[in-house]
This record gives structure tokens, C-alpha cells and sequence, in this order.
């Protein structure tokens, strides 16, 4: 899973490696639900990929306030295409990609949580596969993009079972290789899913934060 993690402000590398820039609005250093982030997603339409901040925590166009968003930054996988808030999304190919630096959890291995960074041994950004919806705010009028990032099993992974609490079933982002980035805003739903899947992640390393 994951609650709280930096956003990637290395333009360069996502310019590189995803074609489209960093948006010029300021964001904060790290993000929670709640906080904007940058994604990068395509137009099925007209095929245009563009990068923009969006807030972290899916609000679906139904709901009737925000206060969704803090239940929702992480959607499981296994059911992500049948669970009302994310069904929509994932029927209209609504694919994300989070940019980000690291992120974090908790391990429990003093008998407390503990915050621990995770990140890739080079250090560069990296890409998390993600969904979008849209939410007309009715108070404001105003048109909010949020993402959820999509997640799944990981009590065999060697580095992310380690965290959150013992006895609790363990789960990872799913952080996507290079190769992937443009194959999984592309993707149709089979595509999609056979993407989800833990052990073909990039090697991650953890420390205490």
C-alpha cells in the first residue's frame, strides 16, 4: 500500500523517458490524500499523452463530497474492475501513471511503526500504475482529476514484506519498468491486468526514513 510518497520533480527524466513535461504549477514536497501530484495519462481519443497534477485519492464522478478520496488512494487489483469506485475508470481504460521519487511505509521490526523510504537502488523516478476519474465539485463548480494508485499482493515480494503490521496481509504499489510506461496508458483491460503483477516490478530497496 501506500498513503504518503514524494513526487518527482526531475523534469528531465520524465521528459526522457515519457515525452511530455512536469507541470510549472508548484505541489507539495510530499504527498497524502488530499494533495495534488503529477500523472501522466493518454487521450484515447486523440491519442495525446499529457502530464498534469491531479488529487491523490480517487474521487468517482457519483460521490457526493471529497471526503471519498481518503479511502480510496489505493485500489486492490483483483478488483479494481468491479468495485464501484474504480469500475468506471477501469472500463474506460481511465490508466495513470504516478511520478514519483520514493515512497513510504511502516515497518513494525522494533515493535512499533517505524517510517521506511522505498525507492530504486539508482535512485531515478520511477512510475506507478494508477487510475483517474473526474468529480465535478457542486459547491464550487469546480472540475477535480484524482488518481488511485493500484496495488497488489506482496507477501512473497523480498523487499515490501516487510511492511505494515504483523499478521496483516502484505501489499505493494505497482511500480512499473520503463518499458512499461507507454504500454500500460495504451493498454485495453486484458493488457491492463496481466501488468498487475508483483514480480516483474523493478528491484526496489528500503531504509529507515
Amino acid at each position: 500500500m501506500c498513503i504518503n510518497f514524494t513526487p518527482t520533480r526531475n523534469a528531465p527524466w520524465v521528459k526522457q523517458h515519457l515525452g511530455v513535461d512536469l507541470p510549472t504549477a508548484d505541489y507539495p514536497l510530499e504527498a497524502y490524500p488530499g494533495y495534488a501530484a503529477p500523472i501522466v495519462l493518454k487521450s484515447h481519443n486523440s491519442g495525446r499523452t499529457a502530464c498534469g497534477l491531479a488529487r491523490f485519492g480517487l474521487i468517482p464522478a457519483w460521490a457526493k463530497d471529497d471526503k471519498i478520496s481518503r479511502h480510496t488512494y489505493n485500489a486492490r487489483s483483483e478488483t479494481a474492475s468491479e468495485k464501484p469506485s474504480y469500475r468506471k475508470s477501469w472500463k474506460l481504460r481511465r490508466y495513470a501513471i504516478a511520478l514519483l521519487d520514493n515512497f513510504f511505509e511502516p515497518n513494525y521490526v522494533t515493535g512499533k511503526a517505524e517510517r521506511w523510504r522505498i525507492e530504486l537502488p539508482s535512485q531515478e523516478p520511477f512510475g506507478i500504475a494508477s487510475l483517474w476519474d473526474t468529480w465535478t465539485d457542486s459547491a464550487t463548480g469546480e472540475l477535480v482529476t484524482s488518481f488511485t494508485m493500484l496495488t497488489v499482493n506482496a507477501d512473497d515480494h523480498p523487499v515490501m514484506n516487510q511492511f505494515h503490521r504483523p499478521g496483516d496481509e502484505k501489499r505493494s504499489p505497482v511500480v512499473l519498468r520503463k518499458s512499461q510506461f507507454h504500454q500500460w496508458i495504451s493498454a485495453d483491460e486484458t493488457q491492463a491486468m496481466s501488468m498487475m503483477n508483483g514480480t516483474n516490478m523493478p528491484t526496489l530497496i528500503s531504509q529507515r526514513s
